[in-house]
């Protein structure tokens, strides 16, 4: 966790990103990729610590599926975060302050994670839109054979 908290604190002087620092390690302990949150930097809501690493994270493997690796987290996984590690197929996260830490100074993701609960707050509306189209393309990448991650 010591490393990801060093690279939160660079960026976060920088005024690069929030206090958020990432950390990915094999099951024998290397470190795979450490990364900060630099969402102001960059200009990107995605740029969270946490999907920064796991890029990196496959980057440097040359593969999508993280299996057997950990990470580590200065906050808990907002649900974007959360989502892309379930995708990576980590099975561990460790994580530092809780959701409720991450409000108290102005952070939002405890919201997203009531909204996606009891749909509370109308944060976003789910529309169903071109069905039938939509539904081709995925026949389409089915019928090819493609790969599913």
């Amino acid at each position: 966790m010591k490393e990801a908290i060093e690279e939160a604190r660079k960026t976060m002087l920088s005024d690069m990103g929030g206090p958020f620092g990432a950390m990915i390690k094999d099951y024998d302990g290397n470190i795979i990729a450490v990364s900060s949150n630099t969402v102001l930097g960059d200009h990107d809501p995605t740029a969270h610590a946490e999907i920064n690493a796991i890029r990196k994270a496959c980057q440097k493997l040359g593969k999508h599926d993280l299996t057997g690796c950990s990470l580590y987290t200065t906050g808990y996984p907002c649900p974007m975060c959360l989502s892309a590690a379930i995708w990576a197929n980590i099975k561990y996260i460790y994580y530092g302050t809780d959701t409720k830490e991450a409000e108290l100074i102005g952070f939002r993701d405890d919201a997203i994670y009531k909204f996606i609960k009891k749909d509370e707050g109308q944060l976003v509306r789910l529309v169903q839109f071109d069905h039938d189209e939509c539904l081709k393309l995925f026949s389409e990448y089915h019928d090819a054979g493609k790969q599913i991650y």
